[in-house]
């Protein structure tokens, strides 16, 4: 193997102004014509695969949809009995997006993989491209299809789900060319996969405020969503006594200050609530129900379950206090996803090899890796975003922090394959 610096590569320039050209032609597969919306299974999600396959194999691979909609690249290793390694994110969008969120990922990838490719290097293991189809959920009432198809956890079921219009996931992926029946056999051998590691925009401020372009995931948060319900008693506003109420909304708004005070006091958790509903919804009548939503995250379950079992209790306290009953409807429950210690080390060094400082961080967003490391170990490389701004038009990058990241991931492929071939923990 030619012992080349990454930086000695011909007019990395010239690479720099593909990805972000890249991105931006991305950004115009587009159902709305004033922002960025690209649906799983749409036509525009179709033009980006086909995009993307011909991108694929401009960098070396063999290219294909596979039956979940997903496009997967492949440049072989030159060892056959090595495994492989998944690099990928997703390609879908959104209502409003911005054009870095999962297409960077994939974008970064496929210029990775152009590098050795260009350098006429193979390394001992397979690498994979995957560009996802389904990371955001937004179509359907389901999300990460093409990662639990890949790891093999696609739940059947779901291709009887339904979009706004009626159309169900099973017709959706007739009518883009993927095949239901065959979701099944695209699930991978554990025994093949040797890992999965995704570069994706942090989302959030703290490389920023660090200063560093790039940094590296420790763990993608579990997540717990659920539905709070406070039922009380309807009454005049101006002749019901204070102390004789049973006023739902004061019971909720009290419960709602406790889950921003439980947040606040334990590391590594954030909650939030996200809406409010009030009934009957009067000016001068007492609320006789109402009902917050909850999203609480941590990248350590046990913090998020002490967590959810605190505010359940404080939940109970507060309605028998008030003279109200309250329920908890759960309705998502997502373990925490450990990044593994040999891809994260294996970062680490190569984002020293730039002169960076490695940092690590978690991930308080969902990626596919949720999915995926029901599969193999995975990893993520953070790359900055400015004001932490996400799902959102004005979602940005540097053109110098995404070079940054191209040149991590190829320090990256290349140190791995040198140091070891299985990245498993026993």
């Amino acid at each position: 193997m030619t012992d080349l610096s990454f930086a000695a590569r011909s007019k990395p320039n010239d690479r720099t102004a593909r990805v972000m050209a890249r991105l931006d032609e991305l950004a115009t597969l587009s159902s709305d014509g004033e922002a960025l919306t690209r649906l799983y299974l749409t036509p525009e999600h179709k033009a980006a695969a086909l995009k993307v396959m011909g991108w694929m194999e401009d960098a070396g691979m063999a290219a294909s949809l596979d039956a979940v909609g997903n496009v997967v690249g492949r440049y072989a290793g030159s060892a056959p009995d090595a495994g492989t390694l998944i690099l990928g994110s997703h390609i879908d969008t959104v209502r409003d997006a911005g054009r870095y969120d999962g297409n960077f990922g994939v974008v970064a990838a496929i210029e990775a993989v152009a590098e050795l490719h260009a350098r006429q290097e193979r390394l001992a293991v397979a690498i994979e491209i995957i560009a996802f189809g389904d990371e955001e959920g937004v179509r359907f009432p389901v999300t990460l299809s093409g990662s639990r198809a890949v790891a093999g956890t696609f739940d059947p079921a779901a291709l009887d789900v339904t979009d706004d219009a009626g159309i169900s996931l099973r017709a959706a992926l007739d009518a883009f060319g993927g095949d239901p029946r065959a979701i099944a056999a695209i699930g991978r051998r554990k025994a093949d996969i040797l890992g999965y590691v995704e570069a994706h925009i942090e989302q959030g401020p703290v490389l920023e405020a660090e200063g560093l372009p790039v940094g590296i995931v420790t763990a993608i948060a579990g997540a717990s969503r659920f539905k709070v319900e406070v039922e009380g008693v309807a009454g005049h506003a101006g002749t019901v006594p204070m102390r004789l109420r049973r006023d739902a909304l004061a019971a909720a708004a009290e419960m709602i200050s406790t889950v921003e005070r439980t947040a606040l006091d334990a590391p590594d958790l954030v909650a939030t609530v996200g809406r409010i509903e009030v009934q009957p919804g009067a000016v001068n009548v007492i609320p006789a129900r109402a009902g917050f939503t909850v999203d609480l995250r941590s990248p350590s379950d046990a913090v998020r379950r002490h967590a959810l079992g605190a505010l359940h209790a404080t939940f109970a306290d507060i309605a028998a206090r008030r003279g109200v009953s309250v329920a908890v409807v759960p309705f998502y429950d997502e373990a925490a996803a450990p990044c593994a210690p040999p891809l994260q080390q294996a970062l680490e060094a190569a984002v020293q090899a730039e002169g960076i400082r490695p940092l690590c961080l978690p991930s308080g967003a969902g990626h596919d890796g949720l999915a995926m490391i029901a599969l193999c170990p995975i990893a993520m490389l953070f790359v900055r975003c400015a004001g932490g701004i996400s799902h959102n038009p004005a979602e940005s990058i540097a053109a110098e922090d995404a070079e940054t990241a191209v040149r991590v991931l190829v320090a990256f492929l290349r140190r791995l394959d040198r140091t070891t071939l299985s990245t498993r923990t026993p």
